[in-house]
């Protein structure tokens, strides 16, 4: 680990400033925040990651109490991006009418972990490609832009068959993302630029040709919050992880699915699918397959054919495009047994 500068600010705004010092290069940054730090002192460690300077910004919670909590009500839940993984998947209002967001935060990482980790650190969580994570291997266009992709031709089998580019294949890693995405979650942020709102399903960009660029968000831009709307599907939702081990480990493929039923009709359907995508990534073509129709397994393979239909398979990760078909086929069968 190299040295730093570390700093602990009183306020929001304070911790900005002192984060706003422009973006610097996918390994070396000017300055980044620390929160529960499992993903970030794990990179610093690896030396993938060399921010100058760690701005603390757990502390906050203490003068902004809501940056912490979990507060619900009939619009929806408002949750500090603060609040422990481990808090939020046990709070019984998230169980009981938003179960996908509490199955997400449970199925991942380790008891010691949930309790640790935030909710905004989280969404932000980097990839596991392990050509990213070792710096012996210089070509990875994640770390070193303009470099190359070595897991183009080396060992792809965890790698995205979606939303991929020639620059990265590398997968997303997260849970709790897809489940805020499938619905209809944004996240609140402060920065430079004051505050703004941003859907989650717009949070995170593809890698394109600009792969070390992972978010939308600004030099010093921090999440303060993250809400999810009270939709009619929210309470018939869940969220479904295939791994290659029961716990502890990261999801060969994911779907995060909500369903709106009349009956044995779909009024309306969000799907969010994990483990296979570069992004937390929304499966605008298996929703629009499900709206409007009468709901049973042909449908459900139906849909999730559509949501593969732009798959990418690279190699050793070809399996994950029927292995998702499948999840989301079972997720969906799940989602529609349970009660609305």
């Amino acid at each position: 680990m190299r040295p730093f500068q570390y700093s602990r600010p009183e306020t929001v705004r304070e911790a900005v400033s002192l984060a706003d010092v422009g973006r610097g290069a996918a390994v070396s940054s000017p300055a980044a925040f620390l929160a529960g730090g499992t993903t970030l002192v794990d990179l610093m460690k690896l030396d993938v990651m060399r921010p100058q300077a760690l701005v603390d910004v757990k502390g906050l919670a203490e003068q902004e109490p809501d940056m912490r909590g979990v507060q619900a009500s009939e619009r929806g839940l408002r949750i500090g991006a603060l609040a422990p993984m481990a808090m939020v998947a046990d709070d019984e209002t998230v169980k009981r009418d938003y179960p996908a967001l509490s199955q997400s935060l449970l199925l991942a990482a380790s008891a010691q972990l949930r309790n640790m980790a935030t909710l905004g650190g989280n969404l932000l969580q980097r990839t596991r490609c392990p050509y990213f994570r070792d710096t012996s291997w210089d070509a990875c266009n994640k770390r070193e832009p303009g470099s190359g992709c070595s897991a183009l031709g080396g060992v792809n089998r965890l790698h995205a068959v979606l939303g991929v580019s020639q620059h990265c294949i590398a997968s997303y890693p997260g849970d709790f993302a897809q489940a805020l995405v499938a619905l209809d979650g944004a996240v609140e942020t402060v920065g430079p630029r004051g505050r703004r709102r941003i859907e989650a399903a717009r949070l995170h960009r593809l890698p394109g040709d600009a792969p070390e660029i992972e978010t939308v968000l600004d030099p010093g831009e921090l999440i303060t919050a993250i809400t999810v709307p009270a939709k009619p599907w929210a309470r018939r939702s869940l969220y479904l992880k295939v791994r290659d081990r029961e716990s502890y480990a990261f999801a060969l493929a994911s779907a995060a699915v909500a369903l709106d039923l009349d009956g044995d009709t779909v009024r309306d359907a969000r799907v969010a699918l994990g483990g296979v995508a570069a992004i937390p990534w929304r499966a605008y073509e298996a929703e629009e397959v499900l709206r409007g129709q009468r709901f049973d397994e042909d449908l459900a393979r139906k849909a999730a054919s559509a949501a593969f239909e732009r798959a990418r398979p690279s190699g050793d990760n070809a399996f994950k495009v029927k292995l998702g078909q499948e999840t989301l086929v079972r997720a969906l069968i799940q989602a529609a047994e349970m009660e609305g």
